[in-house]
């Protein structure tokens, strides 16, 4: 059998890293595709570890439309992602990135991209919450794949489990009492869709397994929905410390957020509280994508104690 040739954008980073792994460690996928992992950088310890697996690993740049005809050449099967940039420009960035990503995969006679996509917050909140731009470019480039002579299928990630390790970590408790304060606008019953970023290769190992029958499918990639409630209880108790969620008042809440992603931020939980992370069908969204993963996937508590997290 003549191997499809399968091109893994972002390939030494989380979700890129984590398909062309799957894809290379499977032993079916890995007599159907052949790898081509793209890194802006061959010569890192990933790329040399990608290599040694027996992946094609070749240099190119997004930001340089001239270094994408060599990293596409005689592709069939696609997989492509823009790393979110808080500057403000972010919109910008990535639509012009995977717009040039797109038309030359299409010009080189790719038969099938898989895109890194997300929800449409701006759309589905009826204009009430335009700042998400890091989801809302996402969507807007899924629409523009749509609409090309290609096959797709979109794979759209949940909330980073990594994120409990940085942005959305426990904070001590402003009283000195020991305890510790997931603060944030979710009410304790909100539930968000929790993912290990580098189970990634789960879902999108199933779509190339049967991309017939994903073409044009969204998955709403995620481990499960946690509640705000059910978040803090898994930290307790891998933590062994006291943590509580508490709903901070919105006006509040923005005043703490860094200025240069305030908006995007404020508008990011809003869009979580009021409509769900993926819009209306969230929960049934989560629950099919589920149950279409190639694989075991990653619960929160397993993330947390798989990676030695703790609080001091």
């Amino acid at each position: 059998m003549v191997k499809q040739l399968l091109v893994v954008f972002g390939a030494t980073g989380n979700q890129g890293g984590s398909v062309a792994c799957a894809v290379l460690d499977d032993p079916e996928l890995s007599k159907r595709y052949a790898v081509r992992a793209v890194t802006r950088d061959t010569s890192t310890i990933k790329a040399q570890e990608l290599k040694l697996r027996g992946a094609d690993v070749v240099s190119a740049d997004m930001d340089d439309p001239y270094s994408l005809p060599t990293a596409l050449q005689d592709a069939n099967f696609v997989f492509a992602v823009t790393a979110t940039s808080y500057d403000g420009n972010t919109r910008a960035i990535e639509t012009r990135q995977a717009t040039a990503l797109i038309d030359e995969a299409v010009a080189q006679g790719a038969s099938y991209i898989i895109w890194s996509s997300m929800s449409n917050p701006a759309k589905a909140s009826g204009g009430k919450l335009t700042h998400v731009d890091s989801f809302d470019v996402k969507a807007e480039i899924e629409t523009y794949l749509r609409k090309q002579p290609v096959k797709s299928a979109f794979f759209a990630p949940g909330t980073f489990m990594q994120n409990f390790t940085s942005t959305m970590a426990p904070r001590p408790n402003p009283a000195g009492d020991g305890t510790y304060v997931l603060a944030n606008l979710l009410r304790p019953e909100s539930r968000q869709p929790l993912i290990d970023i580098t189970d990634a290769g789960a879902w999108v190992s199933a779509i190339l397994a049967d991309p017939d029958k994903y073409e044009g499918k969204f998955f709403a990639a995620a481990e499960r929905m946690y509640s705000q409630a059910e978040i803090v209880e898994v930290l307790s108790r891998v933590s062994g410390k006291t943590v509580r969620h508490v709903q901070v008042e919105d006006e509040v809440y923005k005043g703490f957020l860094p200025e240069a992603v305030r908006d995007m931020l404020f508008d990011m939980y809003l869009w979580i509280r009021d409509y769900g992370y993926y819009g209306e069908g969230t929960e049934n969204d989560v629950q099919w994508a589920r149950e279409q993963a190639k694989g075991r996937l990653t619960s929160l508590e397993e993330f947390l104690r798989k990676i030695g997290w703790g609080l001091e």
